[in-house]
């Protein structure tokens, strides 16, 4: 583990926080007029997936977490745990869920994912920036429709719900945004 000032802790890194890991989901550096300056930090629990902000004065140390990512296949969802499996080991490795808050329905058969680790303790996960999934249902557009603007709700082979052009029907694959969970293109 390394140290930082609070004044270089950046998005998308660990830190230690009341000796508990936590994800940095945002930083927001604020310089009053009056009184020093300060870090507003946004961070994951990894332990509960629950969010907390903090207030760091920029001068104060943190601890940052030394994390290895590893390359690792979706297998299955089992409760409230989803397996991964290294390719070249074969080796199983259980995430909890709230770990992976809003992303579980991107996860698709044979999805590559990079499983990030610390002492041997599944921390979190990264997906791609965009995944191929397939339309399984897409209701019939109505010729005229422009209450909608152009979109319709369609669900994927995982069950996750999109807004898609009107053209998108049953069978399409779709290029979705891992990040928003939008639809960014249908692909041949």
């Amino acid at each position: 583990m390394s140290t930082v000032k609070a004044g270089n802790i950046k998005k998308g890194s660990y830190i230690l926080y009341r000796s508990v890991p936590h994800y940095v989901l945002r930083v927001n550096f604020i310089s009053p007029g009056k009184g020093s300056a300060f870090a507003k930090v946004k961070m994951r629990d990894m332990r509960t997936g629950a969010n907390v902000e903090f207030n760091f004065k920029s001068h104060d140390n943190v601890e940052e977490l030394d994390v290895q990512s590893k390359e690792m296949q979706f297998l299955y969802k089992s409760g409230d745990e989803i397996i991964f499996m290294d390719p070249n080991s074969y080796e199983q490795v259980p995430v909890p869920v709230k770990l992976l808050e809003g992303q579980v329905e991107m996860l698709s058969s044979e999805i590559k994912v990079y499983v990030i680790f610390h002492e041997d303790k599944a921390l979190g996960v990264s997906l791609p920036p965009k995944v191929k999934l397939k339309v399984v249902k897409a209701e019939e557009a109505v010729a005229g429709d422009r209450q909608t603007a152009g979109k319709k709700a369609v669900i994927m082979e995982t069950g996750l719900v999109v807004q898609a052009p009107l053209f998108i029907k049953k069978g399409d694959v779709l290029s979705i945004d891992t990040s928003t969970g939008d639809y960014v293109s249908r692909v041949n």
